[in-house]
């Protein structure tokens, strides 16, 4: 099912561990949310494609990946990106998109390894954090 011009429910639900991952119609309208606010503005303004390496999460997929248990993951919520230029997504969504939380992961001072987004329908926090692989710090 196409939730935007780039983005297909498949890939936001795709996973390799060998568990059902379908989301429920909340989760699906969630990640609907997460790709109307964030995904596509975020494709449409850096014009090169973007890879989702981490969408919608079960509970049990979530727990076999060793998510947190109030990942937003599972709540359909959040996605993990990667690109030619993961810093260069990170400061457009930082400086020009709604976002819940926005964390910089692992990697080194000049480029993420990977970047997690999210997005609620309401309340967002524009939590901005930095993760190094043991703990997260304000940015």
């Amino acid at each position: 099912m196409k939730l935007s011009e780039n983005f297909t429910l498949e890939e936001l639900t795709a996973t390799s561990i060998r568990l059902p991952n379908v989301p429920d119609a909340q989760q699906t309208e969630s990640l609907r949310q997460l790709v109307e606010n964030v995904l596509q503005p975020l494709r449409s303004s850096y014009g090169l494609p973007i890879n989702v390496t981490s969408g919608f999460r079960s509970q049990k997929v979530n727990k076999k990946v060793g998510g947190a248990a109030t990942s937003q993951h599972t709540k359909g919520e959040a996605a993990d990106l990667v690109c030619r230029d993961n810093a260069a997504i990170f400061r457009i969504i930082r400086d020009t998109l709604p976002f819940d939380q926005l964390i910089w992961e692992k990697g080194d001072e000049m480029e993420p390894d990977w970047v997690h987004v999210s997005f609620k329908k309401f309340g967002n926090r524009r939590q901005v954090l930095r993760f190094n692989g043991v703990t997260y710090s304000k940015m």
